[in-house]
């Protein structure tokens, strides 16, 4: 029997696959049933519920939806496993992806590069474990620190951590915790199993303390040297050179090749720095991806040189925004602020002396900017936050965004 805390896109995969459930979610008022069979409850009724569940089944599994934060009651009160523990058993060869940024695009690299060899995608990227093939020959996971927080048992095989900066505070409570769940899954690895990690992690007591053999990256540079690779083969720049190179490390790792022309037919997903024109014939770019600091940051960094009309704001998860503050300070920037943290930004601004329109939704703030763009300047999106304090997802945020502009 299982009992399915949350139910989110991994849960609802796992109650279609095993029905029948228990599920408590916030979002059921009554017990009541789907057409599965699965029992829904609210989550409030759990403690008195578990109980009984456990008494008529004692090798029950309790599995939460990763977003759920440690605070949660359902939380305290079940010490629950996640689905990558649920499907270690059965999980074949696989390659973790984890970090701040970069998660997606890496994991969708190397997919493209080892679709040949039989190789599948999941996790954070979309397809839950459940509606993976068990039997296929790899596995290659976007990996959430929210899931290596609930992980216990389940390992890869191979791990790639791209650069960590600050991100989902509040959920983990502290950086340094954040920091230890990206980095808890080489404690579990095996000797001759490897891991390619920031060098800025190198002195972590959880390196200190693996048997996997470790590579260490403090830029692109020292990774193409690492394992052999030619940066200038690749056609991508950065921040995706990063993201290509750790694709070709796990192919140079895995098969001893390292197939640029192939890496080259990748094409970016949207949202992710992306370009177009409005109808006047001025660049905007949708980066509504950045839903941290050193996503902007590197947004910013490739236009550093030109004036940036940047829209900034939304949840910002607790980040201390100053240091892309100190980053903006040293560029032409014009801020337009939107979402919950809004004042927060114009204060900044004016700490940094920067000009800063408080515009609150990004309707105002595409209209405001459409007002000062120039042709020789560039319009962004780059919130540096997320975006469920407006929108459904970043997904949402970015083509709201693109609607706006054409319609100007």
């Amino acid at each position: 029997m299982l009992v399915l805390l949350g139910y989110g896109k991994t849960n609802q995969a796992i109650a279609e696959r095993f029905s029948p459930c228990y599920i408590f979610d916030d979002s059921f008022t009554q017990e009541s049933s789907d057409s599965k069979g699965n029992t829904l409850l609210p989550s409030s009724a759990l403690p008195s519920k578990l109980q009984e569940i456990l008494k008529q089944n004692p090798q029950t599994k309790i599995i939460t939806t990763p977003g759920i934060p440690p605070q949660n009651p359902m939380i305290k009160t079940t010490n629950p496993i996640s689905e990558y523990d649920f499907f270690a058993p059965k999980m074949p060869f696989s390659i973790w992806i984890s970090g701040t940024n970069g998660k997606t695009t890496t994991t969708q690299m190397l997919t493209h590069l080892l679709e040949n060899k039989g190789a599948i995608s999941g996790g954070n990227i979309g397809t839950p474990l459940a509606n993976l093939n068990p039997n296929a020959p790899l596995w290659i996971l976007e990996t959430s620190s929210f899931t290596l927080h609930y992980t216990q048992i389940a390992k890869p095989n191979l791990y790639l951590l791209l650069p960590i900066t600050q991100d989902h505070i509040n959920w983990h409570g502290d950086y340094e915790s954040y920091i230890a769940d990206k980095l808890k899954p080489i404690l579990a690895m095996k000797d001759k199993e490897i891991a390619i990690l920031p060098q800025s992690l190198q002195s972590h007591p959880f390196c200190q303390n693996t048997l996997a053999k470790l590579f260490f990256y403090s830029n692109s540079r020292s990774l193409a040297t690492q394992f052999f690779l030619d940066s200038s083969k690749i056609t991508f720049k950065e921040p995706f050179l990063l993201d290509s190179l750790l694709a070709l490390s796990v192919t140079q790792i895995l098969y001893g090749e390292a197939d640029y022309n192939l890496l080259n037919t990748f094409k970016i997903g949207t949202h992710k720095i992306e370009e177009f024109f409005d109808s006047y014939n001025r660049l905007w770019v949708d980066d509504s991806k950045g839903t941290n600091l050193d996503a902007t940051a590197e947004a910013i960094k490739c236009y550093q040189d030109k004036v940036i009309h940047l829209i900034l704001g939304g949840d910002d998860k607790g980040m201390d925004l100053t240091p892309l503050f100190t980053l903006m300070a040293n560029c032409q920037i014009t801020l337009y602020a939107i979402g919950s943290n809004a004042q927060k930004i114009a204060t900044l601004s004016k700490k940094y002396s920067l000009p800063c329109h408080l515009c609150h939704t990004l309707e105002v703030a595409v209209g405001e900017i459409h007002k000062h763009h120039k042709k020789e300047s560039i319009a962004m999106l780059s919130p540096a936050a997320a975006s469920l304090d407006q929108f459904s997802s970043y997904k949402e945020r970015g083509e709201r965004f693109k609607s706006c502009v054409k319609s100007l």
